[in-house]
């Protein structure tokens, strides 16, 4: 059963000093769940400790303000265009300067999830998703931008992306096998469907689908609806509740911004899983 929650009506937590925490999806919300994905809100010159217990995985998405970040990759300022992907036994600290928020997902024992894991566990990573290829729909005016898949940070046990709904674009209703997922609304709204049932989505909401159960979206009326997306593990096949409707997505040589992407990538359809490879 869908799960719909805006994160300001979750109770926040001291984490740190100047830190906060709102759960937003353990196994007290979905029983059985193989993630945990928390929002960090952070003071003006708070620093928080960030861990990664071997064997496990995490990434984080940078919500609002600006922040530090020191670990693996040195010392980087990074803002609301990032996500990073953190391997296991990552050790590091995040400083906020003017304040922030983060959405933080962790995922314990990822080699339940990838078999090939522990031989060969992903490496830190971030990524600037405004500077990623833009891809858009062939048979809407939907876009998409990768975030993670196992060509791109080198696990099954996560996928990820951001996707953008022009307004009153509607997706076709479909449902996935052999994973969980949620979808984080960055800004603009909607309207999101679950089984029977739709309600309204806003920017700070939370959606979680469990695997099988049928969903799809809308976007409103005024503004693109934006939102980042992730799947537990990355193997999910789609089943499309119309097969001729499986979504097919060009490559628009552009990053979000218009300008050059970071690399190229091909066009590729969801009807043909084995099209979806490298991207």
């Amino acid at each position: 059963m869908a799960v719909h929650l805006n994160v300001d009506r979750v109770r926040a937590e001291d984490l740190a000093p100047g830190v906060r925490r709102r759960s937003l999806l353990n196994g007290d919300v979905v029983p059985g769940i193989k993630f945990r994905l928390d929002c960090l809100e952070m003071e003006a010159r708070a620093e928080f400790a960030l861990s990664v217990a071997p064997g496990d995985l995490a990434w984080f998405q940078v919500l609002r303000g600006a922040i530090d970040v020191a670990g693996a990759g040195g010392h980087q300022r990074l803002s609301d265009a990032h996500v990073v992907f953190l391997p296991p036994g990552f050790g590091g600290s995040i400083t906020a300067e003017s304040g922030a928020a983060l959405l933080v997902a962790q995922v314990p024992d990822a080699a339940a999830l990838d078999p090939g894991f522990a031989a060969q566990p992903p490496a830190y990573r971030v990524v600037d998703w405004k500077n990623e290829p833009l891809l858009e729909s062939k048979h809407d005016a939907r876009k998409r931008i990768y975030l993670a898949t196992p060509a791109l940070f080198g696990t099954q046990a996560i996928k990820g992306e951001m996707i953008i709904y022009p307004p009153r674009t509607e997706a076709p209703r479909h449902y996935h096998l052999g994973a969980a997922h949620f979808m984080y609304f960055l800004s603009g709204g909607g309207t999101a469907y679950a089984g029977d049932e739709s309600f309204a989505v806003r920017e700070g909401d939370l959606v979680y689908y469990d695997d099988r159960e049928t969903h799809a979206l809308r976007g409103g009326e005024d503004a693109d609806m934006v939102f980042s997306e992730f799947f537990v593990p990355a193997g999910a096949k789609t089943v499309w509740v119309e097969p001729e409707k499986a979504c097919t997505w060009l490559p628009t040589g552009k990053n979000v911004r218009g300008g050059k992407p970071s690399r190229e990538i091909r066009a590729h359809s969801f009807s043909r899983p084995e099209s979806t490879g490298g991207v």
